[in-house]
């Protein structure tokens, strides 16, 4: 059974003269451990169906059905309750909170989870040291480069132990060394613990890694290719 499956979504945006179709009738499922990118022109509505697939914003008309639950049903508060323990994030300007060290900023989500501080503690350390962190647990984002702020970005989206992680630009402010080395730890996760990545991007680094290629044109999905 797929983790994820998108049946005749549609999300239009009325507040123009001409009705704007951002998403456009769109029918895909993502199956357990895939690495999928979702690519496409600016404008062509990838990072509004990540939004959509992410419970940040509400189709027109569709179903989003994620581990039998369809998201689209769920109200304003049950969709947050859902996000917190069953979604990962990871944007394209990190959203780390400035005052909170790296450590705090990965145990922020466990927290309201309702989790333990020992466990919080402990979690957080253990993904830090995972994405190449061990010795800056106590770094605030300002002390951090671009590189290790993503770095502590992508922690955060693993400490509430997700279904799957979705990444809307991760790789867009950074250099490339930074992006190459990123990638390589999502594959990484992807592989040891077969976590589900679908990334929004247009950035050929991201592309060459992934192994599937969605391309949107105009809110429609114009190609959907698995890599051999």
């Amino acid at each position: 059974m797929a983790l994820i499956k998108i049946s005749n979504l549609t999300k239009t945006y009325n507040s123009t003269a001409v009705p704007v179709h951002a998403v456009n009738n769109v029918s895909l499922s993502f199956e357990k451990s895939e690495f999928a990118a979702i690519v496409g022109p600016s404008g062509s509505g990838k990072t509004t169906l990540l939004n959509l697939i992410g419970g940040l914003d509400t189709p027109t008309s569709g179903k989003i059905i994620i581990d039998q639950t369809d998201i689209a049903t769920l109200s304003e508060s049950a969709m947050i309750d859902y996000r917190l323990h069953h979604i990962g994030f990871v944007f394209q300007a990190y959203n780390l909170i400035p005052v909170l060290t790296a450590r705090e900023n990965v145990e922020f989500i466990m927290l309201l989870q309702g989790i333990s501080k020992q466990e919080r503690r402990e979690r957080a350390e253990e993904l830090l040291t995972s994405v190449g962190l061990e010795g800056r647990f106590d770094s605030r984002p300002s002390q951090l480069s671009g590189g290790q702020q993503q770095r502590v970005a992508v922690a955060r989206a693993l400490a509430s132990r997700p279904n799957f992680v979705l990444a809307d630009e991760p790789t867009a402010n950074l250099d490339s060394h930074s992006a190459e080395a990123l990638l390589d730890l999502m594959e990484a996760l992807n592989q040891k613990y077969e976590m589900t990545f679908i990334f929004s991007t247009h950035d050929s680094r991201v592309m060459k890694r992934a192994h599937r290629i969605i391309t949107l044109v105009d809110g429609r999905v114009d190609k959907d290719e698995t890599k051999k």
